[in-house]
């Protein structure tokens, strides 16, 4: 007993223990910080990956695409009803976007989906912005430009449409002050046919004196990522500039079946803003942008093409995104697809292509992790690297403890000896220093946990912070990092294990000088005492 009260004792009198207590704290915060951040980096892109993908996806890997995705699409719904929920083609490509009432130009990759399927095989529908506050109302086919307008009674408000969306939406599950936000300014004015607004808006449409419309030629629609169209302020906040409807235009370069020019001139496609897309990776939503999947094909002469014996090519594409049913383990339905794949190619041979052969050979079936294995590997070797840098800094906690305790020992010599000459043995002075060193390692794992989540928790209050101090102490860029905020979650089992850590450490610490502690003896204190 004499152990535990004498540890408590000298804990909070002795002023030197709160040294190790303060290491302790600190390396604790440190190692807590880096696992936190580099653990929430390695998840959100694991989520993100997921999030872009379907669980399995048959791979072209290259522009001019791949033919008999349809047929495969049947064949493998056909066989695995019990594997494969939904599929659904991509097509991708590159070309260049442009507004053409301003000299905004940009380079991007151009995605052809289906988008009633596609947001049902991944999460890309949670992304969408005005889709959020008008449901359903986000579409990638014809369309004309929607523009706010008078009623009779004086109430500018959007075309009936919008406004039954919006209903929609404030009678489902909405968070109240979010609910609060969008009453106080349901929508922002850029007065067309302008399309830059009086003010950063948040949810933008054009205006005019007439009622509630729609104007314009029906064009296309396109969804665009959010930083290819617009610019953050560095002080936050996804401000919007355009108007939702403005034309916009793509233009592409087709593609033969062998990936060589057609000669045909570059086309370009009118087409109309409708929404713009958040994933939270910097990469896509600087670089994409989502358009309608048969209209882009027919463009860039994917579809069916006459051949000079009259004859049709094979539609292509260059993805076919493969949903599975809950509880479907994915390595092995991606097992089973690739020899459905196998088998599928053996059944189509008499009928392909030189061209189609080649094509054909290069496709493959993944699942999203294969897609993404390369950087998810160098992520979670990185994040072992640094916590094992951080880990070592950290051992400097276990020698200061050491020394910490050396000094105490040096300058108790006279309790020991009482504690000796009262019968306390040699095992129980040195246990009684290393439940000491015990104290101080709770103690500092404690406030160093503390620490650590409050840091963490508010990471980028305290990176917005520092660089309005000055923009070069902004240390997390989303186009170097990917992501636009720095992870903010702290797993309970890295706090968890890095406190063990730190109180086996320190007591660790503690064992030399408990046992020259124990290695007193009483005529000893005597003689100098």
């Amino acid at each position: 007993m004499y152990k535990w009260f004498l540890a408590w004792r000298y804990l909070h009198t002795r002023l030197i223990a709160f040294f190790g207590v303060a290491a302790v704290t600190l390396c604790v915060a440190m190692v807590l910080v880096v696992l936190s951040v580099m653990g929430g980096f390695l998840d959100t892109i694991r989520a993100r990956s997921r999030g872009l993908h379907s669980e399995i996806v048959l791979e072209g890997g290259t522009l001019q695409g791949f033919p008999y995705y349809a047929e495969f699409a049947a064949y493998v719904q056909g066989r695995l009803p019990d594997v494969v929920r939904l599929t659904t083609p991509v097509v991708y490509t590159y070309g260049i976007f442009r507004v053409p009432a301003t000299t905004y130009t940009k380079p991007c990759r151009v995605l052809g989906v289906r988008l009633d399927d596609y947001v049902q095989v991944n999460d890309f529908a949670k992304g969408l912005h005005y889709n959020k506050y008008y449901p359903d109302t986000t579409h990638l086919g014809p369309q004309a430009m929607p523009v706010a307008g008078f009623t009779p009674d004086g109430v500018l408000k959007l075309p009936p449409d919008l406004e039954a969306a919006n209903l929609k939406w404030r009678e489902s599950e909405v968070d109240p002050e979010e609910l609060a936000e969008f009453d106080a300014e349901p929508f922002q004015i850029a007065h067309y046919p302008y399309v830059t607004p009086a003010k950063d808006g948040v949810r933008v449409y054009s205006a005019d004196f007439g009622g509630p419309a729609y104007v314009g030629l029906a064009h296309d629609g396109v969804i665009v990522g959010y930083d290819l169209l617009f610019q953050r302020p560095k002080e936050g906040g996804f401000p919007r500039y355009l108007a939702r409807g403005t034309d916009v235009a793509l233009t592409l370069m087709p593609l033969s079946p062998m990936g060589n020019p057609t000669g045909e001139p570059p086309v370009r496609l009118p087409l109309r803003y409708v929404d713009d897309s958040r994933t939270g990776i910097f990469e896509i939503d600087e670089f994409c942008v989502y358009v309608d999947f048969d209209m882009v094909q027919h463009k860039l002469a994917m579809d069916p093409q006459p051949m000079a014996d009259g004859a049709l090519t094979k539609a292509r594409a260059n993805q076919l995104l493969i949903g599975l049913h809950e509880g479907v383990e994915l390595n092995a339905a991606r097992d089973r697809i690739a020899e459905l794949w196998t088998t599928f190619l053996g059944i189509r041979e008499a009928e392909l292509s030189e061209a189609d052969r080649h094509a054909l050979a290069l496709a493959e079936v993944l699942t999203w992790e294969d897609l993404q294995r390369a950087f998810i590997a160098a992520v979670e070797k990185e994040k072992v690297l640094v916590t094992i840098l951080f880990s070592l800094i950290s051992l400097v906690a276990i020698v200061l403890v050491g020394c910490i305790f050396y000094m105490i020992v040096e300058k108790k010599t006279r309790d020991i000896g009482i504690l000796k000459a009262l019968g306390a043995s040699s095992s129980g002075v040195g246990s009684m220093f290393i439940a000491y060193a015990g104290a101080v390692g709770v103690t500092g794992s404690i406030f160093g946990i503390a620490v650590g989540c409050l840091f963490v928790w508010n990471v980028n209050d305290i990176q917005d912070w520092l660089a309005s101090l000055n923009p070069q102490l902004r240390v997390w860029s989303p186009d170097v990092y990917s992501f636009d905020r720095i992870p903010e979650v702290v797993k309970q089992a890295d706090a968890i294990w890095v406190a063990g850590i730190a109180i086996i450490s320190s007591m660790v610490g503690s064992l030399i000088p408990a046992f020259l502690a124990g290695r007193v003896w009483p005529v000893e204190v005597l003689r100098y005492e």
